[in-house]
């Protein structure tokens, strides 16, 4: 009886090991939005997280969706009740809307968290709009040939 007694023990003691808590990332805010930006302005935010668990957490890598988007993130363990942060430059220069990701992984409970930016970049203030009216040049290339057949 001493033996199964100490068998079951043993069985909860590995079983709660196994699922102890690991570190635990939680981060203020998983998105964030710029609005409007001009055009070829980067735009950055910074995300900031704190650990939660029980273990350090290390962020092996932040992976932008696209290469308009640049990550820079804590390189250190980050120890429970510290904070850390994951920060995501956008370039700005095609317009339009934008909805880009940046996957944190990690050693964290949750290996892999989705940051996510949008916005929309707009032309700049005082950009001129060469599209406006033709110039007269066509109207003056015209004439010119009507001339030369004239003139034959």
């Amino acid at each position: 009886m001493k033996k199964a007694f100490s068998l079951i023990v043993v069985f909860f003691a590995i079983t709660t090991i196994a699922f102890a808590q690991k570190g635990v990332i939680k981060f203020t805010k998983e998105s964030h939005d710029f609005g409007k930006v001009p055009q070829g302005t980067p735009v950055t935010y910074t995300f900031e997280f704190t650990n939660t668990g029980t273990d350090p957490v290390v962020i092996s890598n932040a992976q932008p969706s696209c290469g308009c988007t640049t990550p820079d993130w804590t390189k250190s363990a980050v120890l429970p009740g510290q904070k850390g942060f994951v920060k995501a430059t956008y370039n700005a220069a095609a317009m339009g809307s934008f909805n880009k990701n940046v996957t944190v992984v990690s050693n964290a409970e949750r290996a892999s968290i989705p940051l996510n930016l949008t916005g929309e970049v707009t032309a700049k203030e005082g950009a001129s709009t060469a599209a406006a009216t033709p110039a007269a040049a066509p109207a003056a290339e015209k004439s010119k040939k009507k001339a030369s057949k004239t003139s034959r």
